[in-house]
């Protein structure tokens, strides 16, 4: 639907998942599996580079259909792979998606999940023409919660029983953020 971009705030990158990504994502997930794994199903022992392979593949073919856009977090100026970002569950009659993202380990604390964050929300509005973004957070995600709290998400409560982690049944707190957030008006 909307073609392959590259959005940078030349601190960070985000870009579409390529092929040839799956080793510096496999090895990504498997150095943080003890952040990531409380809260995303997918980070697991069994993420293999395989796997790897069949979401970049899975990402590319949603994208062109228009029904994920999942980017890839890079160092603007080395291309090092830093995480993961992306719009979900995007709904074509209500105009909303939900937005995750999620850092590495080692980069952790430096502020990389809120550019890609508002990065991707931008695109969401300018391009994909959404009026809403909303960040849905285990109960619990301390970090998550601070990257919303830090650029300046809505928060807008507790869903009770709002999401499934293994075999865990979670409530969650959503965020939201608006066009307005960024100065541009929602249209139809």
């Amino acid at each position: 639907m909307f073609p392959f971009v590259k959005l940078t705030d030349n601190i960070i990158t985000l870009r579409p998942y390529e092929f040839g990504d799956e080793i510096e994502l496999h090895t990504a997930v498997q150095e943080s599996l003890p952040e990531l794994s409380p809260w995303m199903t997918w980070a697991s022992e069994r993420y293999t580079r395989n796997v790897a392979r069949d979401f970049i593949a899975i990402s590319r073919a949603e994208w062109s259909n228009g029904s994920l856009y999942s980017f890839a977090i890079t160092d603007a100026v080395t291309g090092q792979y830093l995480g993961g970002c992306g719009l979900s569950h995007i709904h074509p009659v209500y105009k909303f998606c939900n937005l995750g993202y999620w850092v590495r380990t080692p980069q952790r604390g430096r502020g990389i999940a809120g550019r890609a964050a508002k990065l991707a929300a931008r695109f969401a509005f300018e391009k994909v023409k959404l009026i809403r973004a909303e960040i849905v957070i285990a109960e619990g995600n301390e970090a998550s919660k601070r990257v919303a709290e830090k650029i300046d998400a809505h928060y807008e409560g507790i869903l009770l029983n709002r999401m499934t982690v293994g075999k865990h049944i979670l409530d969650a707190n959503m965020y939201s953020l608006l066009p307005s957030d960024f100065g541009l008006v929602a249209s139809l």
